[in-house]
């Protein structure tokens, strides 16, 4: 059967399933829910059924499922994954308690809160937790706030209390001697955006040590900053239009007088310039996803 052909290298199978290479390598080793056959040179090739397969288990993950409940899930239902008629609210609490933790906080429940944080880490991956699950309640108190639903008072409780959590896991990460270093500096005196805070914790989980040295003060400050730490990549962000014709002048600065370091670019302002204004900076602009982050940083082989 034409299904059952190895057509597709490594390569081209990551790209279709919108994954890294070395995941899917982890995920065939760990669970063999698939075995790609190997051609005269040992390469793996995957066939139609394999890449199907596969796009079922990623579309679970992204429903917010771990890979191995996905995998589990695939093995008692493997004949229904076309029809799609498993029952996924009977086995999947991602809503449930991403609604519980949005009431808990806007009420001011603590007992609550932790309650359900821990359910959630209890089920889900530390990824999954925070970069999904976090990120979208923040997002639906944001909505909630900005539609007059909830107060000032309960927006900003709700949302410092994540990014305590948020933070307190980014300092609980390994560090050592030999990762990557990012050096964050802020061009606005405004605090740091959720945002921002996501991405810190992404380039943690990237093995990079991040060492946020809080607001822009003088160019003496930051050559000082990197005589001492060394890092490979500097991290600019802006959050007010006033301040974005500094943070530009700092990207040309730092391009011009430190040619190996890496540097980005991200923060409110930078999304919200227009599109023509981008283009001689695009390169540094790290993005707002994800995906985006991911890219920006392969492409210049930090990790």
């Amino acid at each position: 059967m034409a299904d059952q052909e190895g057509k597709y290298n490594i390569k081209a199978a990551a790209l279709m399933l919108g994954i890294q290479a070395g995941t899917l390598r982890a995920w065939e080793r760990r669970y063999q829910m698939i075995a790609p056959v190997r051609n005269d040179a040992g390469h793996r090739l995957y066939t139609d059924e394999h890449i199907r397969i596969l796009k079922w288990l990623i579309k679970k993950v992204n429903q917010g499922f771990t890979i191995s409940q996905a995998v589990s899930l695939m093995g008692h239902a493997h004949s229904q994954m076309d029809s799609e008629t498993i029952n996924l609210k009977q086995g999947n609490p991602l809503t449930s308690l991403s609604d519980a933790l949005y009431d808990a906080l806007v009420h001011f429940e603590y007992d609550k809160i932790h309650e359900v944080i821990n359910k959630l880490f209890s089920i889900f991956t530390m990824e999954k937790v925070i970069g999904d699950i976090f990120s979208q309640v923040v997002l639906n108190i944001e909505t909630s706030f900005k539609t007059g639903n909830i107060t000032n008072g309960q927006r900003n409780f709700s949302v410092s209390f994540l990014k305590a959590r948020i933070t307190a896991i980014i300092h609980s990460l390994p560090n050592n001697a030999h990762q990557n270093k990012a050096v964050f500096l802020s061009c606005s005196q405004e605090e740091d955006h959720f945002s921002i805070l996501m991405f810190t914790f992404y380039l943690r989980t990237k093995g990079i040590e991040v060492i946020n040295i809080g607001s822009y003060s003088s160019e003496e400050d930051i050559q000082l900053t990197l005589e001492i730490i060394h890092p490979d990549l500097f991290i600019l962000t802006c959050e007010e239009q006033k301040d974005v014709k500094q943070a530009l002048s700092l990207v040309n600065q730092l391009s011009r007088n430190h040619k190996d370091l890496k540097i980005g670019l991200g923060g409110e302002a930078i999304t919200e310039m227009n599109r023509s204004d981008k283009g001689h900076i695009s390169t540094y602009i790290f993005g707002q996803t994800i995906k985006e982050w991911e890219m920006w940083l392969m492409e210049r082989m930090i990790y």
